[in-house]
């Protein structure tokens, strides 16, 4: 079916079957099956098609600054200058391929929802069974379902027998859901919560079924998923949008500095202020000062700053990856440390997804269990104090009992780990016995099982027997005397209590008196209200086993045991890890699809739920407008029960309000919120690959613990790039000013293209990206978020730029006069080579210093380390040493226009070298001391 249009869960299976024409018994026939797959299409995921390589390709060659790049390039060509050009063009290429290799492929999510498929599905056609390809189910096509198989399409049940579905991919649900063919459903019900239907891409873990296809292809819930993830338009990031707005403002700035430059120059040249050399015509002047132009265009443009960007990403992405965070995109670095909200799914996130007892009540006796997770290593606690589960009879029969009765396994793992093998639920009360010392394999030889009543959802219990004959001391330990049968009954705590008549004491059974029976009620009561799952645990005494099995035979005259309270427990490093995010103006938001108490129990535990925060159901969420949910989620905490499409909304209200979102997840549901939020997060153990491949970040540990461990390093990485972003404008800005107001006197240029390009590429790139390795400031996860709306360069950074610029403008002016008027003459040496020389020289080490104090915008030299840094030590020799070669070796000073500079003219220049740094030390001292007498 192409859309679903009806609530099928809201109708009865008679009315469904009207209404799609198909019968329970009989199927479709072949012939109209055949007939709506060419109404409806295939049931398969339908893939828009992706945007051609060579429109990427012109995206990224259309960007402003590259716009520039390529013109300078050809006017270089057309000039003859063929190294700048060719020089030029390379970078171009690097930007552009990195660009296109950098864009995310929304189709690897869709091929990974199409994985998720059923290949195959037992259907009832002609009134036979076969089997066929799930993509020619249609709709009114009837479904044949058992344990093991993924529903190949949206079914409303039509026949559930033991039916249990896992939907924790789907709708966030981390334990499987008891189906129920024979409900019929408010139309409102929530995803989580419709019991009569099944869902295409889910898997039933146990019993069986039947059901009607209502819906296929792109009109499944799956299908809707895949709609919102290739409706999701990729967006810039908050750092790509700010680098892109600089691009455009200093290009916009640079064409007219450039404008200027050429038209008071040939103005002077028309004033006769600058007359023209000997045999020099108009046309030659010309020339000259455009290619001064050109090269001002070339010192305005920062050529390194992409590739210094995407290496220093790069390289945070390796760093990333030991705090147990893997990054797809690199943009996706930055973004992180900028979140200001992380909406964190619940299941194996926050908690520890391994249900676990915590809290046993028996007769008198309240105990907590220590060991969460299904570590069988753990101790007993009555009022605090430890207690041996063995010499407490009622402990240790309750223990036993839930021991007995369970299907779980517990499988030890390498590393000392354990999982589960069987229903969550029934793997904490294994585990429980377990650490009483209850092995599985130990209970099965000694208390063998000889028949069994299986879990029903209708009883909503199960019931098992168990041979006492060789049970001996034991069964006289556990109080069931010279017995040789017992029937073991777990289930629902008031479903079991109503078919007790007796209730176990440490002397035996008692009779079930109204006292003791709202006592029961008050601690089942009690234990709920702290949202734990309540088993009850009964038995009755048998001589042997009953000719008779069933519910009405067996399940009456019960004795009550006790009950064991169970919880999916939080991580314990996610407490202090939640306040380290509140800490730095953090803010986390528990999206789940488990019910309000249970969130709202573990959100109050772990620190989510503030003071007055809220808890809102999906239901509520569903009634509230777009509008009113903007305004009401700044006050909410805790989302539950929510559907995919509710993710998406909370998302993008958090958006509108201002919010850099991080939001999490693992399954198929949560793959359009990921894509949707400014970065998603994917769970590395328990995701889907649908989620993995929509996500930005997969976490390989699923643990909250490790997104604030990103975030911070996140952090840690902008605050790198606004350091190098600060020192390559700065220099910039410094050579822009340096040709204009040499330009605006009347000297020739100090700079030529060729050495602007090399301090640019090489000089200025080496110490940028050792800034790109900084540990951070001490104090950075005590800061709150910074604006979203605050751009790289903010006043404080503009501040900073425009006195380095006129620092290292003045510096090296400075030095450009002294090689004029001074060294060329007492050398005999050509005048311009000399102060070009000098210039260059001064410029190259003045930037070199100037690159340890940007380290830190407020922190001093003295205070990080002059030498913490290693790898700007690196960079510095590196670039130190790579200056030498061009000024010393004779191949390269006609590329560069260099000549060899004497010991005077290096000792009047160091001075020059070391002006801006201390004028940037002493820049970072007012700022601090403003700073704190205005705070």
């Amino acid at each position: 079916m192409s859309e679903t249009v009806k609530p099928w869960h809201a109708l009865t299976i008679e009315d469904a079957l009207q209404t799609l024409g198909s019968d329970a018994e009989q199927g479709l026939s072949a012939a109209e099956a055949a007939r709506r797959i060419k109404q409806y299409g295939y049931n398969e995921l339908q893939e828009r098609p992706g945007t051609p390589l060579w429109r990427r390709i012109l995206d990224q060659l259309g960007d402003f600054i590259v716009l520039i790049l390529i013109g300078a390039a050809v006017i270089s060509a057309l000039l003859g200058d063929w190294i700048e050009a060719v020089v030029i063009m390379a970078i171009v290429v690097l930007n552009t391929t990195i660009g296109v290799v950098q864009e995310s492929k929304a189709e690897e999510a869709l091929e990974a929802l199409k994985k998720m498929a059923a290949p195959e599905a037992r259907t009832i056609r002609d009134g036979r069974h076969s089997t066929i390809p799930s993509r020619e189910l249609v709709p009114g096509d009837i479904v044949v379902l058992d344990a093991g198989n993924i529903i190949p399409a949206d079914v409303r049940l039509l026949e559930s027998i033991n039916l249990k579905v896992e939907e924790a991919s789907l709708t966030g649900e981390s334990l499987p859901v008891n189906k129920r063919a024979a409900l019929t459903l408010p139309s409102d019900a929530g995803l989580g919560d419709r019991q009569n239907s099944a869902y295409m891409s889910t898997m039933v873990s146990y019993g069986r079924g039947t059901g009607l296809v209502v819906g296929t292809g792109m009109g499944t819930e799956i299908g809707h998923i895949a709609e919102m993830i290739q409706s999701v338009e990729e967006e810039e990031t908050p750092l790509q949008r700010k680098l892109n707005e600089l691009g455009k403002t200093l290009g916009i700035a640079c064409l007219a500095v450039c404008f200027i430059v050429f038209a008071v120059g040939m103005g002077r040249v028309l004033l006769g202020a600058t007359p023209l050399e000997v045999g020099e015509t108009l046309l030659d002047r010309a020339v000259g000062l455009f290619m001064i132009a050109v090269s001002l265009a070339i010192a305005a443009v920062p050529e390194g700053l992409a590739a210094v960007v995407t290496i220093c990403l790069a390289l945070g992405m390796q760093e990333m990856v030991k705090r147990h965070a893997l990054i797809r995109r690199l943009p996706a670095v930055e973004t992180l440390g900028s979140a200001t909200v992380i909406c964190s799914d619940k299941t194996g996130t926050l908690t520890q997804n391994q249900m676990t007892v915590t809290r046993i009540s028996v007769m008198g006796h309240e105990y907590t269990v220590s060991g969460g997770g299904y570590n069988p290593q753990g101790e007993f606690l009555e009022d605090g104090r430890p207690v041996e589960p063995r010499t407490h009879r009622l402990l240790n029969q309750v223990l036993w009992a839930g021991g007995l009765c369970n299907d779980a396994l517990l499988e030890a793992l390498p590393d000392k780990a354990y999982r589960i093998i069987g229903d969550p639920t029934e793997g904490a009360l294994t585990v429980a016995a377990e650490k009483a010392g209850y092995t599985r394999t130990a209970l099965a030889e000694q208390f063998p099982r000889v028949a069994e009543l299986p879990f029903d959802s209708d009883r909503k219990r199960m019931t098992t027997f168990h041979d006492l004959s060789a049970a001996g001391k034991d069964a006289e330990a556990l109080g069931l005397g010279d017995a040789q049968l017992i029937g073991i009954v777990k289930g629902a705590p008031d479903i079991v209590l109503e078919h007790c008549t007796h209730v176990q004491s440490p002397t035996g059974p008692v009779p079930l008196t109204p006292e003791l029976y709202q006592r029961i009620r008050s601690a089942n009561t009690d234990m709920a209200g702290q949202a734990l799952r309540v088993l009850a645990m009964a038995y009755r005494l048998y001589p042997a086993l009953p000719e008779e099995i069933t519910p009405e035979t067996v399940e009456t005259d019960l004795v009550y045991i006790g009950l064991q309270g169970m919880i999916d427990p939080a991580r314990p490093e996610v407490l202090p890890a939640i306040r380290k995010a509140r800490g730095a103006g953090l803010r986390t938001i528990m999206i789940t699809g488990d019910y309000e108490v249970t969130a709202g129990a573990i959100a109050t535990e772990i620190g989510v739920l503030r003071p007055g925060g809220r808890v809102v159901s999906g239901q509520e969420l569903e009634m509230t407008s777009d509008a009113d949910l903007q305004v009401m989620i700044e006050d909410v905490d805790v989302f539950a029960r929510v559907s995919p499409n509710h993710k998406v909304r909370i998302v993008e209200a958090l958006r509108a309000n201002g919010h850099v979102v991080a939001m999490t997840g693992d399954g198929v549901n949560d793959a359009p919120s990921l894509k949707r939020a400014d970065i998603g997060i994917a769970m590395g153990i328990t995701g889907t690959d649908v989620s993995k491949q929509t996500a930005d970040m997969v976490l390989t540990d699923d643990n909250y613990a490790s997104i604030v461990s990103a975030i911070e390093q996140g952090r840690i990485i902008y605050s790198n790039i606004r350091k190098f972003v600060y020192f390559l404008i700065s220099c910039n800005m410094a050579e822009i000013a340096i040709i204009f107001i040499a330009t605006l006197l009347g000297w020739p240029s100090p700079l030529s293209v060729i050495q602007l390009l090399w301090l640019n590429l090489l000089s200025d790139g080496a110490p940028a990206l050792a800034l790109g390795l900084e540990k951070g400031d001490p104090d950075l996860m005590q800061r709150p978020p910074r604006p979203p709306k605050e751009p790289v360069i903010n006043r404080e950074m503009l501040i900073g730029v425009i006195v380095q610029t006129c620092a290292i403008t003045f510096a090296v002016l400075l030095a450009y006069w002294r090689g004029m008027v001074h060294f060329s003459v007492e050398m005999g040496t050509d005048p311009v080579k000399t102060a070009q020389s000098m210039a260059f020289v001064t410029l190259l080490f003045s930037e070199l210093f100037r690159a340890y104090t940007a380290r830190s915008e407020r922190y001093p030299l003295l205070k990080l380390g002059l030498f913490s840094n290693k790898w700007m030590q690196y960079a510095v020799g590196f670039s130190v040493i790579m200056a030498l070669v061009v000024v010393y070796v004779p191949f390269f000073q006609p590329i560069f226009d260099t000549i060899p500079l004497e010991l005077d003219e290096w000792l009047e220049m160091t001075p020059l070298f070391l002006l801006p740094s201390v004028v940037a030390e002493i820049h970072k001292a007012i700022l601090v001391w403003w700073e704190r007498r205005n705070s």
